[in-house]
């Protein structure tokens, strides 16, 4: 394993990277063999083929931390605690849900081990274009965490063939809003589970994995960290990101994805994956990285940290990967998939110690607003 570092220093508290800085980075690039820009004041390598032993997480846990009622542990959980679930331990099942006027589901995973006095994390999970909750649930092993899964399912959009999609993407159904569907969502879980609200995460494939990003943006008040997959960075209809707060990111990508080009595609208004990830590392005001790491012969691991509020920014970059999901139990996508690292793991040994500030459970802060209606300024507490 082989890691190289470039220590980005900002002038004071809120204050803006220097430009030196890409310098700096650039340096470490170098250094490394590699070679590329990220955003407009750091730089991210070129992935090139490296050996080294393959970076796992730790074994996941969980804390009963919660935000409203009593739960074994002395934590406190959502409104749901102690209520049975419509559902046993271990299952998925489909549930209907209301949201906009509009009959949607969700592919609801409880883990093995669920009890309703105990306040438990939620992955959300949202599909690629033209693919399904369930669909997406046989190939993640998302599974297999100690969490709450709920794999959301699109509506039909438009082009060729019946194929379900989330907003922010030019096939997108028109007049859907996904983000209402997202606040809907968690309205239900939190009342019927027992939910930890400050750890609810977000990840996806390709069309989902871009919505996540849309959801780091608007709904950053409720979604403490995402890990887009493969994602299709369109943004349309969402030209702006003001999250409330930091957010940490981890993102995965394919070197060699020709569905959703790594490089980019300006014809398609994709933009280059590294700099979309410098987009992330300048937002959060990130001051040291990246940090290089050659995790498998196939992967290299870029990381940011002393990032404001401590979110952090990874990128996970798959050489010669395709359209895929890292890990992937059945198939996922056209390309090179790589089994040298499990995407559920690598994810959630990033998510997993994740929450939200408690300011964004009560009062003006409450978790229910989104930059829709309002952008708090100063401070995150």
């Amino acid at each position: 394993m082989s890691t190289t570092t470039a220590s980005l220093h900002r002038p004071g508290a809120g204050g803006a990277v220097p430009r030196r800085a890409a310098f700096l980075t650039a340096l470490a690039v170098a250094v490394c063999g590699l070679a590329g820009p990220i955003g407009g004041t750091s730089a991210i390598a070129a992935p090139a083929e490296s050996g080294g032993a393959v970076s796992g997480p730790s074994d996941v846990t969980t804390s009963p931390v919660g935000t409203s009622r009593a739960v074994s542990g002395g934590g406190a959980g959502s409104a749901g605690c102690g209520s049975d679930p419509d559902q046993e331990p271990g299952t998925s099942v489909l549930h209907p849900l209301t949201s906009d006027g509009r009959e949607r589901t969700v592919q609801l995973h409880l883990p093995d081990d669920y009890r309703p006095d105990r306040a438990w994390p939620v992955v959300l999970v949202y599909h690629g274009r033209g693919n399904t909750g369930a669909g997406t649930e046989a190939f993640s092993g998302l599974d297999t965490l100690p969490a709450i899964v709920a794999y959301g399912n699109g509506v039909v959009g438009t082009g060729d063939g019946e194929r379900q999609a989330w907003e922010g993407a030019p096939y997108s159904a028109p007049g859907v809003d996904d983000v209402a569907y997202t606040n809907d969502l968690l309205d239900k879980l939190e009342s019927e589970l027992c939910v930890d609200t400050r750890r609810v995460y977000a990840t996806g494939k390709s069309n989902g994995a871009g919505f996540t990003a849309i959801l780091a943006c608007e709904l950053s008040g409720r979604i403490a960290a995402i890990a887009p997959v493969a994602a299709a960075l369109y943004g349309t209809g969402h030209p702006g990101c003001l999250p409330r707060r930091p957010v940490p990111v981890i993102e995965f990508h394919g070197t060699n994805d020709v569905t959703i080009p790594y490089v980019g595609d300006v014809d398609r208004g994709l933009p280059a994956v590294p700099h979309w990830v410098g987009g992330w590392v300048e937002r959060n005001e990130c001051a040291t990285g990246p940090a290089v790491e050659a995790t498998a012969a196939d992967v290299t691991t870029y990381r940011w940290t002393d990032c404001r509020r401590g979110a952090e920014v990874t990128h996970v970059a798959v050489l010669g990967g395709g359209h895929t999901w890292p890990g992937e139990d059945s198939y996922s996508g056209g390309g090179y998939a790589t089994h040298s690292i499990e995407a559920h793991e690598v994810m959630w040994d990033f998510l997993r110690d994740e929450r939200l500030p408690v300011r964004f459970l009560t009062g003006d802060g409450a978790h229910g607003y989104s930059t829709h209606e309002v952008r708090e300024q100063g401070e995150d507490a």
